[in-house]
């Protein structure tokens, strides 16, 4: 009888644990070098609460924002480890380990965002996606990061000869550092989080972004010299670790799929929004704003070209990317 009793106790047990796993949530960490209320944060935000409620609460994601996690070349390899689940960082990091990263970052490709929009939504941004999995990583969606240009504390500048001798931060991608020589000024790849500090003390002169970058970093206060060259229009990626990712029930994954589809939407909404707010809050502020000639920066972006587009694969990318309309 007593063993029937505890034969009884211990299925009772069973069944309960059995229920908790079923019931149990997966918190999924995800990182973002931006603060709280960027488009990019509150994006990845909006993925995590649909997929919360997509899968009855199994899942839910803690985004870190502010660089908590490390700047983004850590977290890059935290998210490919498997340290972290997911992972929003600049696509221009990457170019060192996925070739097909490369042609999104080079310079003067996309005529506008709407066509870097195309493109990315549609056939080459499904061979990039396939790509980045032997990185390690799945890419669940491209966001929106609008037109970088630089910006300084020395000068305006309005032609190519402004460049010259400037010292600027850039992306941790030969490419950035290419793109910058070729212009006649000096790169220094740097930390997204030492670039306030580098220019006010006089290790860079400037950088390069985007206007809600330009803002919220506050480089606008100790570079006052903003200008519209706009030299490439490179989306975000937002990454999951692929064993992560491939440990899901095919019917999750295609619920983070859609989530993620769904959170592209809003973040282009955000980020619309956020460039006008930003843009206005410079100028008031100070920030000179001037466009230059582009046509010599184009002109200037020949060599970058045939030193990173070198092979069948990119060069027929490029071509494919040019024949978006």
């Amino acid at each position: 009888m007593k063993i029937l009793v505890k034969l009884a106790a211990g299925l009772v047990v069973a069944a309960a644990f059995m229920g908790n796993a079923a019931n149990a949530q997966t918190v999924l960490r995800s990182s973002d070098t931006h603060p709280d209320g960027y488009p990019t944060v509150e994006a990845v935000e909006y993925f995590g609460e649909l997929v919360k409620e997509r899968t009855a609460g199994r899942y839910s994601v803690e985004v870190y924002h502010s660089a908590q996690l490390g700047e983004e070349k850590d977290t890059i390899e935290q998210v490919r480890s498997g340290v972290i689940e997911l992972n929003r960082v600049s696509m221009a990091p990457f170019n060192g380990t996925v070739k097909e990263s490369i042609v999104p970052a080079l310079p003067y490709l996309f005529r506008s965002e709407e066509h870097m929009h195309k493109v990315m939504d549609g056939a080459i941004g499904d061979q990039i996606k396939t790509a980045f999995e032997s990185a390690g990583v799945v890419v669940l969606a491209f966001y929106d990061a609008g037109a970088r240009s630089f910006y300084n504390k020395q000068k305006p500048i309005s032609s190519v000869a402004d460049m010259k001798g400037l010292k600027f931060r850039v992306i941790q991608s030969d490419i950035f550092v290419d793109m910058v020589a070729a212009l006649g000024a000096n790169a220094t790849p740097m930390p997204y989080g030492e670039v306030y500090s580098g220019i006010e003390t006089g290790v860079i002169d400037g950088a390069e972004n985007n206007f809600p970058s330009y803002d919220t970093a506050k480089h606008f206060e100790v570079a006052k010299n903003y200008s519209l060259d706009e030299h490439t229009i490179l989306p975000e990626v937002f990454v999951m670790n692929k064993a992560v990712f491939d440990k899901l029930t095919p019917e999750v994954q295609e619920i983070f799929k859609q989530a993620a589809k769904d959170s592209v939407a809003k973040q282009r909404e955000l980020w619309a929004a956020k460039v006008k707010e930003s843009r206005a809050k410079v100028e008031a502020a100070g920030a000179q704003i001037t466009t230059p000639e582009k046509q010599g920066f184009i002109d200037a972006m020949k060599p970058v070209y045939e030193k990173h587009v070198t092979d069948a694969v990119l060069k027929k990318m490029v071509e494919d990317v040019r024949a978006v309309q």
